[in-house]
């Protein structure tokens, strides 16, 4: 007499997929399934990106839930899912053939690699007492046994199994995964992040390397910790990991085209010699591009012979000049022959071809004798060279890597210190419509009783400002552009302390660029009573900070920029204030 199997016990069911008893299912886990709590955030971002044509492939099947869900609703072309721990396997087989699948998944116990000096068995961290948390990471203060996990080499499975959609839940490796893995093929991922294991850090890593990459999170299935991104087929935004900011493109005949109107973003930048949009020479900001691809101008064109370097948008303001204008110069270091000049496209149409004084000696700072041109016609250039944008305002404001490497190699190798070493850099010349401080004055007379010398940075040409900023130790500076310069320029030793104007992102930016490029840790310095602003709408870079100067004595003291006294600073006089700020401010609300 034949027995009859007995079929697997049904604890649980998620999205039509019955889930068997195992010894890796608790009460909870069975309550969050049913209730379609658990990976619901994976579930979800599987069943939104992948299609019947696909060929996806599971990092980290876990109990099988998620790839069993997907293949049964989405019913791809094909689907391999790979796992790590030995003890779950048979239960995911189970999983699997219970509900039909084991002809659709193929399933196999291992750990992928992306490096290509990955070894053929790598250390694999189980815990006692949940398959939960088991990782290719040893976490302290977990109970583990380690053993070896046999390794599958990730380019070998991209080009055997050609994957199009891609699930990874594994622990922590998803970093260095990333580092290495090329994602050329991929259409979609779904990806949980693990902070606890490579810290915030990490995480923003992980994106950038994605974002890079040309994929953009799907906003309805997407968390903070968990990301479902499809490829998108235009340019990725610019990021500072890798991706198209750290290449450089050369075009023949390339047409670069100048903007014709003066709004913030202006169709203006480089084309192929066909007309077709060359993207990477585009300029962006916070992530928003500035630049969009123009049309290929009409009739007759001027043309520029030789090998030129492509610049980008030449700024006047001298603080979008030193981070925008500047951010393609890293490819000074990278060139193989050379170059008849550096080309710019004006960012204010009736600046025309004019380029200033210290926008050429900054330039020449960078070593180079190449002369800087910007184009106010259409023009059809024999050779360009694009290099992606290294250096901007957002994210972008750490640099590239490559970029900070040009800078420190090339930038003023041949300034000498030359000033006082205790700098104050003021605006107290600007005009109030430029955004001040109130009691700037106040405060410089009490410096100078300190030991501070004045610093006008904008009376003087850059040479003289680096030479300064090189022989300093001590500076204190009202927030402005000319932090920026400091930032190229500036040694890891000093102490550099910003007396902030006004609560503003625009502070951020400049301490991210301080430490980023010098290793300088800045001490920002927010010492206002009060901000006034210009009577209606105004920007806030306009904004008028009113100094509380006895708090900003204090805090100076305390960090060890001026002596402890004493003698206090006196606070603002109100008729003072009155009459530097004149008729039409408010104060900020």
């Amino acid at each position: 007499m034949s027995r009859t199997k007995k079929s697997p016990e049904v604890v649980a069911e998620c999205h039509g997929v019955k889930v068997p008893a195992s010894p890796f299912i608790s009460e909870d886990r069975i309550k969050r399934i049913n209730k379609g709590r658990y990976e619901h955030q994976e579930i979800a971002g599987a069943l939104a990106v992948v299609r019947p044509e696909d060929r996806v492939l599971e990092m980290g099947a876990g109990l099988g839930v998620v790839g069993a869900v997907t293949a049964a609703r989405t019913k791809p072309a094909a689907m391999m899912s790979f796992e790590a721990n030995p003890n779950l396997l048979p239960h995911i087989e189970t999983l699997y053939a219970l509900n039909g699948l084991d002809h659709m998944i193929d399933l196999r116990h291992g750990v992928i690699q992306s490096d290509p000096d990955a070894p053929d068995a790598i250390q694999f961290h189980l815990r006692s007492n949940s398959f939960l948390g088991s990782s290719l990471l040893e976490t302290e203060g977990r109970v583990t046994q380690a053993i070896n996990v046999p390794t599958q080499r990730y380019e070998a499975l991209r080009k055997s199994f050609a994957p199009t959609v891609l699930i990874m839940d594994i622990e922590g490796g998803e970093l260095d995964f990333l580092r290495h893995a090329d994602l050329s093929g991929l259409r979609a991922i779904v990806v949980e992040f693990h902070p606890l294991a490579y810290g915030r850090e990490g995480m923003v890593e992980c994106k950038d390397y994605l974002t890079q990459e040309g994929f953009e999170k799907v906003g309805d299935c997407s968390t903070r910790l968990v990301w479902t991104c499809v490829r998108q087929e235009t340019l990725p935004k610019p990021v500072v990991h890798g991706g198209w900011t750290h290449r450089q493109e050369t075009l023949t005949d390339a047409i670069v085209v100048p903007p014709t109107d003066k709004g913030f973003v202006q169709n203006a930048g480089v084309l192929h010699s066909d007309g077709r949009p060359c993207p990477e020479g585009a300029l962006w900001r916070n992530g928003r591009i500035l630049t969009e691809a123009p049309e290929i101008p009409e009739g007759e064109m001027a043309e520029l012979p030789g090998r030129w370097l492509w610049g980008g948008v030449l700024w006047k303001h001298f603080g979008h000049f030193l981070v925008e204008s500047t951010s393609r110069l890293w490819a000074l270091e990278h060139l193989d022959a050379p170059i008849d000049g550096i080309l710019f496209v004006p960012k204010r149409v009736r600046i025309g071809s004019e380029v200033m004084d210290y926008q050429r000696d900054f330039v020449a700072l960078m070593g180079t004798k190449a002369p800087v041109v910007s184009l106010d016609q259409p023009t059809r250039v024999e050779e360009l060279i694009v290099p992606g944008q290294g250096f901007g305002l957002g994210k972008l404001i750490f640099g590239t890597q490559l970029f900070r490497d040009a800078v420190a190699s090339r930038f003023a190798r041949d300034v000498a210190p030359e000033g006082p070493k205790r700098l104050y850099l003021s605006r107290s010349r600007f005009g109030s419509r430029t955004g001040n401080l109130l009691g700037e004055k106040a405060l410089e007379a009490e410096l100078v009783k300190s030991g501070y010398t004045i610093f006008h940075p904008q009376e003087h040409d850059l040479l003289t400002q680096i030479a300064h900023y090189k022989a300093a130790d001590q500076i204190i500076a009202a927030e402005g552009s000319a932090l920026h310069l400091l930032a190229f320029a500036a040694r890891p030793e000093q102490h550099v302390a910003i007396v902030a104007r006004r609560e503003s992102p625009a502070t951020r930016q400049l301490e991210k660029h301080l430490r980023s490029f010098s290793g300088v840790q800045p001490l920002t310095l927010i010492h206002l009573n009060r901000s006034w602003k210009p009577t209606g709408t105004a920007r806030s870079r306009n904004w008028m900070g009113e100094l509380d100067m006895p708090s900003l004595q204090a805090a100076l003291a305390e960090e060890g920029f001026i002596k402890k006294t004493k003698r206090k600073w006196k606070p603002l006089d109100e008729n003072d204030i009155k009459e530097r700020l004149g008729e039409g401010y408010e104060i900020v609300t």
